[in-house]
C-alpha cells in the first residue's frame, strides 16, 4: 500500500501484507524459519491438551467450572457439529477429529485478539491449507473408499443416477475438480480470509489513530484520533464473533463432508 501524506503532519504507511510476514524469531541458521506463528501453533496444542487434561483429570457428578467449561465445548462439538453434519450412526468414531478441529482452529483464531500473541494463526494460508489438505480431505476420501470401495464412490461421487449421459462427461469434471482440488482449498482460504482481513482492519484502525494523535500537528486530527481507537475496539468485539463463528464453519463443513462420503445417496 502506498503511504498517505497529511496536511498537517507526517506520512502514514497503512499496514498490509508485509505486515504478516513475520521475521524469524531466532535468527539464521537452523530456527531460522521458525517464526511467530508457528510458535502459536505449539503454544495452542499446549493450551488444549493441558486445559483438557486438568479439567478431565478428576470429574465430579457437580462439575466446576473448568470441567463445565470442557464438557460445554465437548457437547457442543460431539452433538451440534459431529453427530448432526455425520449422523447418529456414524459420528462416534469422528467426534475426537472433530472437536479437535474446532479447538485448535478457535485457539488460534483468538490468539489474535488476546494480548502479548495479538496475530491470527490462521491469518498465515499454510494453517488452514495443511489441516485442510492433510487432515480433512484425506480422511474424507479414505472413509468414502472404504464404506463404498474405491469404484463405487467415484461413481457415487462423479456419476451419480440421473445424470442423462450427455451431461454426465462435463458433470464428472466439474465434480472431480470440486471434490479433490476446489472444495479442499475454499475450505482453508473461507477462515483464512476472514482471519486476515479481520486482523488487517484492527491494524488500520490502531495505527491510524496512534499516528493521528501522535504524528500529526493539527488539533482537529488529534481531536478525531479517539474516534479510530473507538472503531478498532468495536472491531475487535466484531472480530472475536467472526473468530469464534469460523472455527465452528471450519469443523462444521469438515464433517459435512465426511458424512457426505459416508452418505448412501450422493
Amino acid at each position: 500500500m502506498g503511504a498517505l501524506v497529511l496536511t498537517e503532519g507526517g506520512t502514514f504507511t497503512p499496514p498490509g501484507v508485509a505486515d504478516f510476514n513475520l521475521p524469524p524469531l531466532f535468527g539464521s541458521g537452523y530456527w531460522g524459519s521458525f517464526t511467530k506463528p508457528m510458535l502459536l501453533v505449539v503454544i495452542s496444542l499446549v493450551i488444549i491438551v493441558a486445559y483438557f487434561m486438568l479439567a478431565s483429570r478428576k470429574l465430579k457428578v457437580v462439575p466446576g467450572k473448568g470441567q463445565f467449561i470442557a464438557e460445554s465445548i465437548y457437547n457442543f462439538g460431539r452433538n451440534n457439529i459431529a453427530r448432526e453434519q455425520i449422523g447418529s450412526k456414524d459420528f462416534k468414531p469422528f467426534i475426537p477429529l472433530v472437536l479437535g478441529l474446532f479447538v485448535f482452529v478457535l485457539v488460534n483464531n483468538l490468539f489474535g485478539i488476546i494480548p502479548f500473541f495479538q496475530f491470527p494463526t490462521m491469518a498465515r494460508i499454510g494453517f488452514p491449507l495443511a489441516l485442510s489438505v492433510l487432515v480433512v480431505y484425506p480422511v474424507y476420501h479414505y472413509v468414502g473408499i472404504k464404506r463404498h470401495g474405491f469404484g463405487h464412490y467415484l461413481k457415487k461421487e462423479l456419476a451419480p443416477p440421473g445424470i442423462p449421459g450427455f451431461v454426465l462427461p462435463l458433470y464428472s469434471t466439474i465434480e472431480f475438480a470440486q471434490k479433490f482440488f476446489i472444495a479442499p482449498a475454499t475450505l482453508a482460504i473461507r477462515v483464512f480470509a476472514a482471519m486476515f482481513a479481520g486482523h488487517l482492519i484492527i491494524m488500520v484502525f490502531t495505527l491510524g489513530g496512534s499516528f493521528l494523535l501522535t504524528e500529526t500537528d493539527g488539533f482537529g486530527l488529534k481531536l478525531v484520533s479517539p474516534i479510530a481507537f473507538i472503531f478498532a475496539i468495536l472491531m475487535t468485539f466484531l472480530e472475536a464473533f467472526i473468530q469464534v463463528l469460523q472455527a465452528f464453519i471450519f469443523a462444521l463443513l469438515s464433517a459435512g463432508y465426511i458424512g457426505a462420503a459416508l452418505a448412501s445417496e450422493h
